[in-house]
């Protein structure tokens, strides 16, 4: 089988939406120089620099003890690399507790640590801090279903928007969020019928997670991708199991069952 292509235009934010439809786009975690360069080369087209290196790289049990600091650390050592993907970084826990402070940290994300556009957890909540970055040209991924920052009030890790009523507030919440000019959204963990419904109403790319096929493109965190994550949730796939090649075949798997739709399969989806 093919590698994936490799085209050195830089990626930008318009680059992901005329994709939409056409052509899925390949994401994943990565939170230092050396794997960045990997995945740039493996032809990944979006970097996030996660909270969840707070599990993976720091070893806590939640996301919630990442600071604002952490994350622009870790996007300044992928940003300083980075040659042409686009940069997603996550907002840490609280970062967004106000418009205001969203407005804040999201400058000090972009302006120190390079990130492109700015993910941020939450539903209709958060529309007026969307709407404020936006009125200053600062991009957001709105964070939908599964949020990790939620987990204690969620009640653990667990598949969202599966009755009626859930399923109906997500969607709206999608409606409300592009509404308020969320650039991007990021699907986690809900039914692949779901994730199909808001993907095709919406203008905006969507990134899925545990979201099955039908989502513009797929994200996962990097080591489940490679294998040396100590819990891998059901919705990933450890690529480096089935290829010989090391770090960077394993990553040119994951973009291309992506491109071809061969992942997420069946065993990956919520229903």
């Amino acid at each position: 089988m093919a590698s994936p292509s490799r085209d050195k235009r830089d990626i930008f934010l318009s680059t992901v939406r005329a994709m939409k439809g056409r052509e899925k786009f390949a994401c994943l975690t990565v939170y230092d120089a050396s794997l960045a360069r990997v995945l740039e080369a493996a032809g990944v087209e979006v970097l996030l620099v996660g909270d969840s290196l707070g599990m993976v790289i720091q070893g806590r049990e939640s996301t919630l003890a990442v600071t604002l600091s952490d994350m622009i650390y870790h996007a300044s050592c992928v940003s300083r690399v980075r040659r042409r993907a686009l940069l997603m970084v996550d907002m840490p826990f609280m970062g967004a507790a106000t418009p205001a402070r969203a407005l804040g940290s999201a400058e000090r994300l972009m302006r120190e640590g390079g990130a492109h556009i700015v993910k941020i957890e939450g539903g209709r909540a958060i529309a007026e801090t969307v709407r404020l970055l936006a009125e200053h040209g600062l991009p957001v991924c709105a964070h939908l279903g599964l949020l990790p920052q939620f987990v204690h009030k969620l009640g653990g890790y667990r598949a969202q928007g599966r009755d009626s009523d859930a399923a109906a507030t997500l969607r709206e919440d999608a409606r409300i969020l592009e509404e308020a000019g969320a650039d991007m959204l990021l699907l986690e963990s809900i039914p692949s019928a779901l994730a199909g419904e808001v993907t095709r109403s919406v203008r905006i790319p969507v990134i899925g997670i545990g979201a099955g096929p039908a989502c513009d493109g797929q994200v996962l965190v990097l080591y489940d991708v490679i294998g040396v994550s100590q819990r891998r949730p059901r919705f990933a796939h450890d690529f480096l199991q089935s290829e010989t090649g090391g770090v960077k075949a394993a990553v040119e798997a994951y973009v291309r069952a992506v491109k071809i739709g061969a992942f997420p399969a069946a065993e990956h989806q919520f229903s």
